[in-house]
């Protein structure tokens, strides 16, 4: 299925619904002293990191040192291993450039892909006041297949909230969460680079100007799954202050036809057993299952990379519990208040599944009058005609925004909204919805009848110039852009959002409320109304 997309990867859910020693897992390590900053005479200024020197660049009122190392190259015997702290180097160290994305399918803004991928990319205020930033860590999103931290231009939400942004690469599909009975850390090598970079963060934000005790988390899509991983897996345990989850709740989970009658269930988080499975069903493809267990990895280990390029939606959302990484389902932990104590930003966009209906439409699926009812049936069997009659298409402009009305609903809004209240019962939140129904169309949908909305990941052109262009048409799409980012800083300051005049966002309480962010009319809403919570949690 051929399935558009600019930045985000609905691609990945379309085609998936059909031994180094460990690092430390446990608490953060002392910081470095901070050293003085030296700059050259061309404006280049030398930061000496735990590991080494590195020059960076200074631009205007930007300071960035982009693609420094944080973690070994995961090549060779490292493939499938968990990451192994950066050794020491001598000189300095080129940071005026990304280095290499992860191995995926070629994606727009991504021009150089290479298994040497775990690096960090920096962008904080040239001037900051001499105190030490707040320092936030960016999680991308791409279904887990695809991205790169660099994608991410974080000048503007640097600038404006005065903020140190890390923005973070770690490996994608095959090479980050295949599974397989002789490895340590089955489908969690992705999740285990993020808490390395976290854990370099906290070791390197003083030397760079941040301050290590006060790190917020956030991601969005896969990121934000990721970032319900890193609040409930003890291996991050002290390695952030605060969290951030968007379009990514602990919760969301897709049903059998949730999308097209063919299409599989599916959750962000997979059991080890499945993990391994999939694994072994990949090593026969690659012909690789014969002999021993260890001969079976070690064929699979020298492999090219361009051999698992055509199976990396295999292992999208196979973020692998039952693992030492990860010992529960990141949903069972929260249900069960086992996460950690820090203070949670929490929400989504208004029309979440518009990109995948759309990405679907676009693939050659059909939302049509005629086939709503089989929709219906192959989704929600003897619960059908509630759920048609809770969704008529005479209150939908099209077959396809009604189909998309239901599932963003049941799979994504609700479920956030669920989250939310049990984060609350334990800890700080503060929910939110993206609402803005004009904003760029990030995923490139173009289907009649179809309006993409504030479709998944349309949200992320307020806080990121994405690949370096800031693509907010309109002054009031600007202002609300400036808001979303002094939310975000604020809480990563404080823990709090509130702050620099904009609309008061009161604490969520287990009933609401929830902040709506649309242009000129950032106010609370009508959340569970808006979704019909109460008709599906009645469903379920």
């Amino acid at each position: 299925m051929k399935v558009l997309h600019r930045l985000v990867c609905p691609a990945a859910f379309l085609l998936t619904l059909g031994a180094a020693a460990p690092t430390q897992t446990t608490g953060p390590p002392a910081p470095d002293p901070k050293p003085a900053v030296s700059a050259q005479a061309t404006g280049s200024p030398v930061v000496r990191l735990q590991s080494g020197r590195v020059r960076g660049v200074d631009k205007g009122a930007v300071r960035t040192f982009s693609g420094i190392r944080y973690a070994e190259p995961p090549v060779g015997r490292l493939r499938w291993a968990l990451p192994k702290a950066v050794r020491p180097w001598s000189g300095v160290a080129d940071a005026t450039k990304p280095g290499a994305a992860c191995p995926q399918a070629k994606m727009p803004g991504v021009p150089l892909t290479d298994e040497d991928c775990l690096y960090v990319n920096v962008t904080m205020p040239r001037n900051s006041g001499g105190k030490p930033l707040p320092v936030m860590v960016w999680i991308h999103g791409g279904g887990f297949t695809s991205g790169a931290g660099s994608q991410y231009d974080a000048q503007r939400l640097a600038t404006q909230g005065n903020v140190m942004v890390v923005t973070v690469n770690y490996r994608l599909g095959v090479l980050g969460y295949f599974g397989h009975e002789e490895l340590t850390g089955s489908g969690t090598y992705g999740l285990a680079d993020q808490i390395a970079a976290l854990r370099w963060t906290r070791r390197n934000a003083a030397a760079l100007g941040g301050d290590p005790g006060n790190v917020t988390v956030f991601g969005q899509s896969a990121g934000g799954m990721s970032t319900c991983g890193l609040l409930t897996t003890p291996a991050s345990a002290g390695l952030f202050d605060k969290a951030i989850v968007s379009s990514g709740s602990c919760l969301i989970d897709w049903p059998k036809g949730g999308l097209f009658p063919s299409s599989h269930a599916h959750t962000p988080y997979t059991s080890l057993a499945t993990t391994k499975k999939d694994g072994a069903a990949l090593a026969r493809t690659l012909k690789c299952d014969k002999g021993s267990a260890r001969e079976t990895l070690d064929c699979m280990r020298k492999r090219p990379v361009a051999d698992f390029l055509p199976h990396m939606t295999t292992f999208s959302d196979h973020i692998t519990y039952g693992t030492p990484l990860l010992p529960k389902n990141p949903a069972t932990a929260l249900r069960k208040g086992s996460f950690h104590r820090v203070p949670v930003i929490s929400g989504g966009t208004r029309d979440e599944m518009r990109a995948f209906i759309g990405g679907a439409a676009m693939g050659g699926q059909k939302f049509t009058a005629e086939r709503y009812p089989e929709l219906m049936r192959t989704t929600f069997g003897d619960k059908a005609d509630e759920v048609q009659a809770r969704y008529p298409l005479s209150a939908y402009d099209s077959p396809a925004m009604a189909w998309a009305a239901v599932n963003t609903d049941r799979s994504w809004a609700c479920p956030t909204l669920e989250a939310d209240r049990l984060f609350a019962r334990h800890t700080d939140v503060y929910a939110y919805e993206f609402g803005d129904r004009n904003a760029p169309n990030v995923n490139g949908i173009d289907v009649p009848g179809l309006p993409p909305g504030a479709a998944h990941a349309s949200d992320l052109p307020s806080l990121f110039d994405l690949n370096g262009v800031n693509i907010l048409p309109t002054p009031a799409q600007q202002r609300l852009g400036a808001q979303i980012v002094d939310y975000w800083t604020a809480f990563a300051r404080t823990g709090d959002p509130n702050g620099k005049g904009s609309p008061r966002w009161s604490r969520f309480t287990g009933q609401g409320p929830v902040l709506g962010l649309v242009p000129d009319a950032v106010r609370p809403i009508g959340y569970a109304a808006d979704h019909q919570c109460s008709f599906w949690n009645k469903l379920s």
